[in-house]
């Protein structure tokens, strides 16, 4: 299994017990649908591992108390620690509506209501304070904030989103 099949889940935060019990930080909105996993992928160095789950059950809101198959103490859960883990994409819930995963508008064409059509999609910066659609506009850069403000539309289908930009904002890049 390769990462750009998967989707991160969470991290591995601490031990629980001396039986090698661990508790993960789970990066979702909805950690109760992961409580009943049989399995994850752990990253160990530059590959993903699958890890089988003997039980599991959410401790406080987001950690997710973990017992994996083979991890029998703390010297196997304290080899786990700070490890991300991943789940394949196929499990990943369907969002619909103007709701959507970053991987998935890839590709996308993008419509502004005033400005027309203003290119394809070509990657999502999420590494600041606030998401961005990266558009390729013939070669040309436009960098749009994802704002629930500005998206109108996200039809799968057609593979368009229409948003309603601040005026001025897209001409900034031409």
């Amino acid at each position: 299994m390769r990462k750009e099949d998967c989707f991160y889940l969470g991290t591995i935060v601490s031990k629980f017990s001396f039986k090698g019990e661990l508790l993960i930080k789970l990066d979702t909105d909805e950690p109760e649908a992961y409580e009943k996993l049989e399995s994850v992928f752990i990253a160990l160095g530059n590959n993903l591992v699958p890890f089988f789950i003997e039980r599991s059950s959410l401790q406080k809101s987001s950690l997710l108390r973990v017992k994996f198959e083979d991890v029998n103490d703390e010297a196997d859960a304290e080899s786990l620690l700070k490890s991300d883990l991943y789940l394949p994409l196929e499990f990943l819930p369907k969002l619909e509506g103007n709701q959507f995963y970053f991987h998935e508008i890839i590709g996308f064409a993008i419509e502004d209501k005033q400005f027309g059509k203003v290119g394809i999609i070509s990657g999502v910066n999420d590494a600041s304070s606030q998401a961005l659609f990266e558009i390729d506009r013939q070669g040309t850069e436009i960098l749009i904030p994802i704002n629930d403000d500005f998206i109108i539309e996200v039809n799968r289908e057609t593979k368009i989103i229409k948003v309603d930009v601040p005026e001025g904002l897209i001409e900034l890049y031409l």
